[in-house]
């Protein structure tokens, strides 16, 4: 003989047949509970919530009057009822938490119809119920959630990707305007480009750690940070070593005033902390039609601020001029580059050099360099025997920042 599940009593009648025949009422408390406890399910259109939602909840319940008939979890068929739900609430954007908390009241409506009428002798069925409520529920949440997240992640997928064509269209040039419509976009009068370069995350460097992980981690952190600040929809293509992001401005470029620039350097600098990491842009400003130009031209400011060991920030083409000039080939950036010549593989030169161009003094170079001023003086006299460009004079300053600046965008160490 096989084994029979022994019933389970409650006021001294089988629980499932008490459950069954209780569930009309048990399902118009569970939706008044549910609307009570969560102010989104009361938003809901009543056509809904006497609808979908009453034939979810009451299906659930079916389930749950099975399980404690048969002791089974719920099947694959019963589960995936439960997922196609959770899908709709996903599509309507009911949070995953709200979601999942409308399951739990349904469990606790059922047991607070149950427990005034226990008696002493079924204390053992309340225990035995109470695992197995439990139990349902672990097999239940998963399937919810599940099906919650994919359809959130199909959802976010499509934006992406409709995003990502309306970027790709601003960027060659094209109308975005039919990609716009389809991705529910409203273009704005203009965007701020900005190329960006993205640091290392400490974590991308540390034993034990997968760095692949931790760059998508930074990546995040990073773009999160940048939708929060941001008003309007930002257009991006990034990864965890940087890219191009197109921030939705209202007005027209000329009339972005020093404070617009201010803020946006905030900007940066917080989702630099957010990110862990250092973040060096460069920026343009264009209308739609004239996003390309302004796509590369922000790339070149941002070429040109780490080509020329700026630190990491928000740099514009008036920011680094002479140097994004100097940048530009032909016969004068050769001849700039050659005055530094005969320092070539002299690296003690070149680095005093430097040092003293941007320190400004013998004495804040000696200590940047942790060497004595006269050290300084012999290597600076050594630089003008060499190079025929005194470092110490005023009129050649200029001319070996430019020397410098023009050798670096040649490529010469």
């Amino acid at each position: 003989m096989g084994d029979k599940r022994p019933e389970f009593f409650i006021g001294g009648r089988p629980l499932p047949e008490r459950l069954t025949a209780a569930l009309p009422s048990l399902t118009r408390t569970v939706l008044a509970e549910i609307v009570s406890r969560v102010p989104e399910y009361g938003l809901l259109p009543a056509e809904e919530l006497s609808g979908d939602i009453t034939h979810v909840i009451e299906q659930n319940l079916r389930s749950f009057i099975d399980t404690l008939h048969t002791g089974a979890t719920p099947s694959q068929e019963e589960r995936d009822f439960l997922r196609e739900s959770a899908a709709r609430r996903a599509e309507e954007g009911i949070p995953i938490d709200i979601v999942l908390t409308a399951y739990h009241i349904g469990i606790q409506v059922v047991w607070a119809s149950l427990t005034p009428d226990v008696r002493p002798e079924e204390v053992a069925d309340v225990l035995a119920v109470n695992a197995l409520a439990l139990r349902y529920l672990e097999v239940v949440t998963p399937a919810v959630g599940a099906g919650y997240l994919d359809e959130r992640q199909t959802m976010f997928d499509d934006e992406r990707s409709a995003r990502h064509t309306v970027l790709s269209a601003l960027l060659d040039g094209d109308s975005a305007d039919v990609a716009a419509g389809q991705a529910g976009l409203r273009l704005p009068p203009g965007y701020i480009v900005l190329a960006v370069s993205v640091g290392i995350h400490p974590d991308e460097e540390a034993s034990g750690v997968d760095p692949l992980i931790a760059g998508r981690r930074k990546l995040r952190r990073l773009r999160v940070e940048l939708e929060r600040q941001i008003r309007g929809t930002v257009l991006s293509s990034l990864t965890p070593e940087g890219g191009i992001a197109l921030l939705p401005y209202e007005t027209a470029a000329d009339q972005l005033s020093t404070s617009d620039w201010s803020r946006l350097e905030r900007v940066l600098a917080d989702v630099a902390r957010a990110a862990g990491a250092e973040v060096t842009a460069g920026a343009a400003v264009a209308e739609t039609a004239g996003l390309p130009a302004a796509a590369e031209l922000a790339q070149d400011v941002l070429a040109v601020a780490t080509g020329s060991g700026r630190p990491p920030g928000l740099y514009r083409l008036d920011d680094v001029l002479l140097e994004y000039q100097l940048s530009r080939p032909g016969p004068a950036l050769d001849r700039l580059a050659t005055r530094l010549e005969p320092l070539d593989g002299n690296e003690e030169l070149l680095q005093t050099l430097e040092t003293f161009l941007r320190c400004g003094g013998r004495r804040q170079t000696a200590a940047a360099l942790h060497v004595h001023p006269n050290t300084v003086d012999y290597r600076l006299r050594r630089i003008a025997d060499l190079t025929g460009l005194d470092p110490t004079r005023l009129e050649h300053i200029a001319l070996l920042n430019a020397a410098l600046s023009a050798r670096s965008a040649a490529g010469r160490e």
